[in-house]
């Protein structure tokens, strides 16, 4: 089950993805996070955010909004209070950043890879304060800087998370892959809106969210087998994971790895059936290794 990833050795290729498992102490009750092959933390800034004004999720036919808007303690925090408690585990540790600016990505990437994390994912689906609010990720030129800018501060493999809510999902990775990123990961949710039509109000207190959940997988198996196309450099395939088999599709599409997000708020223990089924998948199949499954697709 071990795979290589980005230059980073993972025990199995089953990571949980950022923003729905926080720091790991509450999961941690719940089973041996060793168990995993990778932990994306809960997405960090420079600055402590409380995040959005409530409510901020609502569930839809399969899967769920959320605008939780990057609550997080800050980077040191994090740093001083987290980080120690996760490095108890034998599992890699992957930080999640965001800025509103390259400088901020730059601050963050120095300050988290000095502090002995494996692994950097660059949230580029946050608001380019500096371009009128535009998400770093929608344009190429824009992600290259973010990506340039954190690679060269970053003593560790940097990763960049997609959006899927772009024209072409390929031309932003490639504009990444040549800025110096060592993986990508996508997707990032799909903008969404609920309304409640008793009240004629949205659901969501600012309206809009990101949607994820098994109604996204789809397009992320999409826009996994377009980026496999377009670019050499490793994939962490998500959204919708919510069993062994949706796990092999994306690897199947091209991912060499895969993080379990959603299913999480369902059952906290689906990574680990994850893992347990993927296994099973790989000697029903005939695979030795389950980084055999990455683009086998006939």
């Amino acid at each position: 089950m071990a795979v290589s990833f980005a230059g980073v050795s993972l025990k199995n290729p089953v990571a949980v993805a950022s923003g729905t498992f926080g720091f790991g102490r509450e999961y941690g009750l719940r089973f041996d996070l060793s168990r995993l092959g990778a932990i994306c933390v809960k997405g960090l800034t420079i600055a402590p955010r409380g995040g959005n004004p409530p409510p901020r999720v609502a569930e839809t036919p399969m899967g769920m909004l959320n605008s939780v808007g990057l609550q997080n303690p800050g980077v040191e925090a994090f740093i001083q209070n987290e980080l120690p408690f996760l490095r108890k585990y034998d599992v890699k540790i992957i930080a999640n950043l965001s800025g509103e600016t390259v400088a901020e990505y730059a601050e963050l990437a120095g300050r988290l890879s000095d502090a002995g994390v494996d692994m950097l994912e660059v949230n580029i689906s946050c608001p380019n304060v500096k371009a009128g609010g535009l998400a770093f990720g929608v344009d190429p030129a824009s992600a290259a800087a973010v990506t340039r800018a954190v690679r060269d501060r970053s003593n560790v493999p940097v990763m960049v998370k997609l959006s899927p809510n772009v024209a072409d999902i390929a031309d932003i990775a490639r504009a990444a892959e040549a800025a110096g990123a060592d993986a990508l990961s996508l997707i990032n949710t799909l903008l969404g809106m609920r309304i409640d039509v008793n009240t004629r109000r949205p659901v969501l207190a600012r309206g809009v969210g990101g949607l994820s959940g098994p109604a996204v997988r789809p397009v992320a198996v999409r826009c996994v087998w377009q980026t496999a196309q377009a670019v050499k450099i490793p994939i962490m395939g998500m959204g919708g994971v919510m069993t062994a088999d949706d796990a092999a599709e994306l690897m199947l599409a091209g991912a060499s790895a895969v993080a379990v997000g959603t299913a999480l708020f369902r059952d906290p223990e689906a990574p680990l059936d994850v893992i347990d089924g993927l296994a099973a998948y790989c000697a029903r199949q005939g695979f030795t290794r389950a980084a055999d499954l990455t683009g086998a697709l006939r």
